[in-house]
């Protein structure tokens, strides 16, 4: 059986060759009529779409959600955007970034940028990755994951597990979760090694003591709001595990303007390690990601990993870090 070919698909269509191959590429400069009516004919025709990607990948789209374009999300993901374009310049690749509101047509956002390669950075509603997917380009998952995708990121319930077993291990009991959406991976894997601590150590889960801050939004509201809330308890926590740090740094600044002593009345332990927690008076203690080796490793996959190979899933250590938060001199 002949291979089906570029050229035989614009004969069927009475398209030029160039057409072709910019429609089935997902490239601008036509219509979506056009786009279809090519992709119909291939399909029809038996064309073998793997062919596309015998090319080598020259530019990598660094996709982030609107909903992580905050303050709060930045001194995570601007990392990641480092080690991710860190790699791509040894590569001589070229690493564009891209802010994507699903509330425009994300199959148009991506053909504006003309890439080889999707770079998908946490969060992204199960719709939007079906159609990034649909592209056909190689497509990894960082600080995210989902059956059928490849995807790389940390041991997140191993993290949630050492900052909770820290603080277990220092006497504290009624440990709060300050938590976020659980819609997002790394938050479930998070809480998911928070209670495993407290399950092994044989302390009570309090449904009381675990709070969802309700947004992700650039001021700090809602996390003061949630940790008024555990304040407020009968028998307020003596000691906070946060989503990550900037929920951590927010809500121990709120209990010391309420006049508590960090750590002797209350402790703290955040997650990724970000700039500004060594910096905070007092230092936070955290759980540290590697955030550029995650870019890295995203930029390693879309290079060494076909799309039609089998998806795998990495997993990047993670190392607790303890300062003064947690631990009195």
């Amino acid at each position: 059986m002949s291979v089906v070919t570029i050229r035989d698909i614009a004969e069927a269509t009475g398209l030029s060759s160039g057409t072709i191959s910019r429609a089935l590429k997902n490239q601008a400069g036509m219509t979506e009529a056009t786009r279809n009516k090519v992709r119909d004919a291939a399909l029809r025709l038996g064309y073998d779409f793997s062919q596309l990607r015998k090319t080598r990948i020259r530019r990598i789209a660094f996709l982030l959600h609107s909903q992580h374009n905050t303050l709060a999300s930045t001194p995570f993901y601007s990392p990641v955007l480092h080690g991710a374009e860190q790699a791509c310049r040894r590569e001589a690749i070229s690493l564009s970034f891209n802010i994507v509101d699903p509330a425009e047509s994300v199959t148009e956002q991506i053909r504006r940028h003309q890439a080889d390669a999707l770079f998908c950075a946490g969060f992204f509603e199960p719709e939007v990755l079906s159609v990034l997917k649909q592209t056909g380009k190689p497509l990894v998952l960082v600080d995210i994951q989902r059956r059928g995708f490849t995807s790389v990121n940390p041991d997140n319930a191993l993290g949630g597990y050492l900052a909770t077993r820290h603080l277990l291990r220092s006497g504290r009991r009624r440990i709060a979760l300050l938590s976020g959406s659980p819609a997002h991976f790394s938050i479930q894997q998070r809480e998911r090694g928070f209670r495993r601590a407290l399950f092994e150590a044989q302390v009570h889960a309090d449904p009381e003591l675990e709070v969802i801050v309700p947004n992700l939004g650039e001021g700090d509201e809602a996390v003061t709001a949630a940790m008024s809330r555990l304040l407020a308890l009968p028998k307020p926590p003596d000691a906070v595990v946060a989503y990550n740090d900037s929920t951590a740094l927010v809500a121990m600044k709120h209990c010391l303007t309420a006049g508590l002593r960090v750590p002797q009345d209350i402790a703290f332990v955040g997650f990724d390690d970000i700039i500004g927690a060594a910096t905070a008076a007092p230092p936070l203690s955290t759980v540290r990601v590697d955030k550029e080796a995650l870019g890295a490793a995203g930029v390693d996959l879309l290079l060494r990993h076909k799309p039609e190979d089998t998806p795998v899933e990495i997993t990047l250590p993670v190392e607790l870090i303890v300062r003064e938060s947690s631990c009195a001199e």
